[in-house]
């Protein structure tokens, strides 16, 4: 559960402008503000089940989103390429040639 919640919280940072005001509402108070279900719904004057069913709609959203531009997955190869680059650079004997490899698939990633 944590896990689909982070990914969810990441894919919202990326993906958040394109979802409609009330979306977005929905999901700061359900996943950041970590409200109830209940609470959203009295707020808004409509049902558990419409609130439920409006997050629902909203994560399926945030993952064809997703599975259209990868901007996450991207996000997270280019982080990991970096991370190899800064380690193979303070290697007591730096690989050049795996630098510079590393380089050539950020440089590609887009």
């Amino acid at each position: 559960m944590l896990e689909k919640t982070m990914r969810l919280n990441a894919l919202y940072d990326f993906y958040q402008p394109l979802l409609t005001p009330k979306q977005r509402e929905y999901m700061d108070l359900y996943y950041a503000d970590d409200y109830s279900l209940g609470e959203i719904a009295e707020m808004f004057g409509v049902s558990r089940q419409a609130v439920y069913d409006n997050l629902k709609r909203t994560e399926s959203a945030l993952e064809a989103f997703e599975k259209k531009l990868g901007l996450y997955e991207k996000y997270n190869r280019r982080t990991k390429l970096l991370q190899e680059l800064k380690e193979a650079l303070l290697a007591k004997a730096p690989d050049i040639k795996r630098s510079v490899e590393i380089i050539r698939l950020l440089e590609n990633l887009d």
